[in-house]
């Protein structure tokens, strides 16, 4: 008898995958669209529920094509999700009454300073683990209700459904017969007690959302339902869902308390592993659950870096420094230093530990002798300096500092970048044989649900290094560095302590 495989979807913020694994968590078969991003109005961006409903379901098709493999062949599907944005549909019909509201988008800005200044932060904090912003779901689900004709009557009468994107595409699935989500993306709603494990009826009052919306929250390795036969050709059990980055963090077997991995793409997402406590955190990052299994929940401190890849992309993009990514490893290496050149990417902002919405990016230290080669360490190195910061905060909210930080993500294949992270964070930073580990963390999910898999120990027998890079410098010409990074950063806030 064959062994079993699993389809992932994996919906991110710009494109659609799916992809087959086999039973030992080696990809097959993959198909991937890119989607439209809208932007109405400054601040704000949405995307077409239904571009994501067609295109999850074509990639699955092609994926499954690809393969070879039948969908009486597939165990269980994984979901793993763009985290925050915020669909309503009517539950009759399945239809969106509005585009989705993307995690990046700000029209809940005004809301949230209204928050803010009744003192409801203490309590957000308390209970969620999340700062008040309208990153999160909250405020876009009321904005959708309140204006949208007739929206919130609906929605009082419990005939509208508010899903998170895995939410969403589980509805359509099941062909409208499940209504649920997991524990990870119920959490970055605002709306859910991540120490009681249940939506907040407070909350909900105090955010203007009604209970009746909300979907039912599972473990994140459970049998949701089973797919409508016609859909893919069987009923197929949807069985793991997790957000992205708790996604990427199990797909890292990132499973014992003090372990920790970092994403680096667009920006960087950075989750430490604090097992059964949720630290709360003194240092503006985010409390989170990062997987519940069998109704046990194991916890993460996050942070947020806005700007990593996006750094690079500026340099060949914005400025012409580099025609291609790449350059920048052997463009680092040829120069013996940084010459004091600082590049602080606050493009947008500062995320953690700073969250400073108003900094603006700004290079420090040019004189006569920087060079183009000294602009592309700069934008690597700040990456590795943001990564020290979080590292540095997360280790002083736990009182656990990493000794391994495993990496994924685009940038991770650049080996200056990792010999230097493993530098400023004084930890050995593992690179995994394969990159692609939120699509792989879902995959474990299902396959833990449906028996592919027999525990955590399996799983972490099966994740595998390609490298290991050591730290190397000795605190002399480290805390230098760090020390000049600090400089640039306080001379880029806004209101600089």
């Amino acid at each position: 008898m064959a062994k079993p495989h699993l389809l992932v979807i994996d919906q991110g913020t710009t494109s659609t995958r799916a992809i087959v694994f086999d039973a030992e968590a080696r990809r097959v078969a993959i198909g991937q669209r890119e989607f439209p991003q809208q932007y109405p109005q400054a601040g704000w961006v949405e995307h077409d529920p239904e571009d994501i409903w067609r295109d999850a379901l074509a990639t699955a098709r092609e994926a499954l094509d690809k393969s070879g493999v039948a969908a009486t062949g597939i165990a269980a599907i994984g979901i793993t999700n763009q985290r925050e944005t915020a669909v309503v549909w009517d539950r009759a019909t399945g239809e969106a009454i509005h585009n989705a509201i993307v995690w990046q988008d700000r029209r809940g800005a005004p809301r949230c300073q209204e928050l803010r200044a009744e003192g409801a932060e203490t309590l957000v904090a308390e209970r969620t683990g999340l700062l008040i912003d309208p990153y999160f779901s909250a405020t876009k689900i009321a904005w959708i209700i309140d204006n949208v004709s007739g929206a919130r009557e609906r929605a009082e009468r419990g005939e509208l459904a508010f899903g998170t994107i895995d939410s969403f595409l589980l509805w359509r699935l099941t062909g409208g017969k499940v209504h649920a989500t997991d524990v990870t993306n119920a959490s970055r709603t605002m709306l859910f007690d991540i120490h009681r494990q249940c939506w907040d009826d407070e909350l909900c009052r105090l955010l203007r959302v009604p209970r009746a919306m909300l979907p039912e929250v599972h473990d994140n390795a459970h049998v949701y339902g089973t797919t409508a036969p016609d859909l893919l050709g069987a009923a197929i059990p949807v069985a793991g869902m997790a957000g992205d980055q708790q996604a990427a963090l199990f797909g890292q077997a990132c499973f014992d308390r003090g372990s920790a991995k970092s994403t680096y793409g667009t920006g960087c997402f950075m989750l430490l592993n604090t097992g059964d406590e949720a630290v709360a955190s003194k240092h503006r990052l985010l409390t989170t659950p990062a997987y519940r299994l069998d109704g046990k929940v194991t916890y993460a401190l996050e942070g947020s870096i806005f700007v990593a890849g996006a750094a690079v992309k500026w340099l060949r993009d914005g400025i012409g420094v580099i025609t291609h990514a790449s350059q920048t490893d052997d463009m680092a290496t040829r120069v013996p230093d940084n010459h004091g050149v600082y590049m602080v990417p606050a493009f947008v902002g500062l995320g953690a530990p700073h969250w400073d919405a108003d900094a603006r990016g700004a290079i420090f230290g040019l004189t006569l002798g920087a060079t183009q080669a000294h602009l592309a360490r700069a934008a690597l190195e700040a990456v590795a300096f943001q990564t020290m910061d979080l590292i540095d905060a997360m280790a002083a909210d736990s009182g656990t500092r990493p000794a391994i930080l495993r990496v994924d993500g685009g940038m991770a294949a650049n080996d200056w970048l990792c010999r230097f992270l493993a530098d400023m964070t004084r930890a050995s930073v593992e690179r995994p044989s394969d990159l692609e580990t939120t699509a792989r963390g879902a995959a474990f999910h299902a396959g833990l649900a449906t028996g592919v898999w027999s525990g955590l120990d399996e799983l972490a027998r099966l994740w595998s290094r390609e490298r290991c890079f050591d730290p190397q410098m000795d605190e002399a010409a480290r805390e230098p560095l760090a020390a000049g990074w600090h400089d640039a950063v306080r001379r880029t806030l806004s209101h600089p302590a």
